[in-house]
């Protein structure tokens, strides 16, 4: 590798749109059971009321993704190293992260997979097992080109579907928008309504209102590991110091330690066109998430209908079918489960390079093995605790899916964006020579929405996340 250049020519205003990459894949990895159940379910249970809640998980997991990828434009390393160099008992940070995030992606991916079996046992049951069968027939899917790695093709087709199923989303929700003003104050207003009784009559597992606002703040845009992710996607497009390097490598820090002002100058280009990149997948993140949860609200809370259970998938699909019939409710059970697997090989992607990074800077041994097969290791663990999942879980995928979203999309949360401040202000600084340093500072507005995002994620952990899971697990 030619370690004195540090970076391509970073792109010029007028063709930063084609610079786009990362996002694109970040997005595509979380378009799936957060924003087609939990968002369409949310907004037919509770209405229009806690569209806010959207707006606020979303714009504040925005920018820990981009703090997190500019720190990985600097660096040249992904979060997970960030989190390494956090102060504290030696790499305490990344045991808490080994440890929560084998937890949630073991709920999530089997989640996934479990939502994605009931889509297609909907559209084509097989019996009494039928979703065991399809979960089964999904993860041996799924796992046989996470291990290819041949994601391309496959995606591209896939990536057709979800976009069928997010048009559909995106008109029916135009067709049912409230005025203006309810908008505005559904927005704006942080209300928090009461469950009404037709909601508990028609699925009693339904606690208080932040029993399902939590998953949906949790889900929307992707949870702790997909702001992890984001730097590896970052890494694969080469952008600034990621040039010619590869996920599962620590810095370089004597050649960022001779950064000359002039490659700087360059860096900090880029981190322009990261802060670009990234906010194109914000604004596709609201807007596929508030059209599910809109359409829930305009379509199926009028019905007084409550997706749930192993019947989710056809309730979901009055959706498309209240519009376009039969062809309607067949296109969105078709879509929504090339959603899911499309969702899962993302997280199939991801998940398993997330932990082999916290072992990798746990165990020098470790380290020293070769990068695909740290990969394909832990690859292993989930097609196993997949398989488990279909079977002891498989008829309530709303369940799974709504611990997913808590246990990754809010626990680990207010320490990823500590940790990323921490990173992006003092470890960066000490990596960078001084002249660099001075020229790639970070601005004093991410400091402040780090901290804003640590304050709101701590309060929904340390106030709500407690009697939201007493009540999931039978409180």
């Amino acid at each position: 590798m030619d370690v004195e250049r540090p970076s391509q020519a970073p792109p010029t205003t007028w063709v930063l749109v084609l610079a786009l990459g990362p996002s694109l894949i970040w997005c595509g990895e979380y378009i799936g059971s957060g924003e087609v159940i939990i968002a369409t379910r949310t907004g037919a249970l509770l209405g229009p009321t806690v569209l806010w809640a959207i707006l606020l998980g979303i714009f504040l997991k925005y920018w820990i993704g981009l703090c997190g990828a500019r720190y990985t434009v600097v660096t040249g390393e992904g979060m997970v190293d960030c989190f390494s160099r956090v102060p504290g008992p030696r790499h305490w940070l990344v045991w808490v992260v080994l440890v929560g995030q084998v937890a949630s992606g073991v709920c999530a991916v089997g989640a996934l997979a479990v939502a994605a079996a009931t889509f297609l046992g909907s559209l084509l049951p097989l019996g009494a097992h039928s979703t065991a069968i399809w979960g089964t027939a999904v993860t041996a899917f799924a796992f046989a080109v996470a291990w290819s790695g041949r994601f391309e093709i496959l995606k591209r087709l896939m990536g057709l579907m979800v976009l069928a199923i997010v048009a559909g989303a995106l008109y029916v929700a135009a067709h049912v928008l409230p005025s203006p003003r309810e908008l505005a104050a559904s927005a704006f207003g942080f209300g928090v309504p009461e469950v009404p009784a037709w909601v508990r009559q028609a699925d009693p597992t339904v606690g208080t209102a932040w029993g399902e606002m939590l998953p949906l703040i949790g889900w929307s845009a992707g949870g702790f590991a997909s702001q992890v992710w984001y730097t590896y996607w970052v890494i694969g497009a080469g952008y600034g110091m990621t040039r010619e390097r590869s996920w599962g490598r620590r810095a370089d820090e004597a050649r960022l330690a001779r950064l000359s002002a002039a490659e700087a100058r360059d860096v900090r280009a880029w981190c322009r066109v990261v802060a670009w990149d990234a906010t194109f997948a914000l604004l596709i993140g609201v807007a596929v998430t508030a059209a599910f949860f809109l359409a829930g609200a305009g379509i199926l809370r009028p019905q007084q209908l409550v997706p749930k259970g192993a019947q989710v998938a056809m309730e979901l699909s009055r959706l498309f079918s209240t519009h376009w019939g039969r062809f309607g409710a067949v296109l969105f059970l078709v879509a929504g489960a090339s959603a899911m697997v499309s969702t899962q090989l993302g997280q199939l992607a991801g998940w398993p390079r997330l932990l082999a990074d916290c072992v990798r800077n746990l165990s020098p041994r470790f380290a020293r093995v070769e990068p695909t097969k740290q990969f394909r290791l832990f690859l292993c663990l989930f097609v196993v605790t997949n398989l488990a999942i279909c079977a002891l879980f498989g008829t309530n995928p709303v369940f799974l899916i709504k611990l997913g979203a808590v246990c990754d999309g809010l626990l680990l949360v207010p320490l990823q964006a500590l940790a990323v401040g921490y990173g992006l202000f003092v470890a960066q600084r000490r990596l960078l020579s001084p002249e660099a340093a001075e020229i790639l500072r970070p601005r004093w507005h991410h400091a402040a929405i780090l901290l804003a995002a640590f304050l709101a994620f701590g309060y929904f952990c340390v106030f709500q996340v407690p009697q939201v899971l007493h009540q999931m697990f039978g409180g």
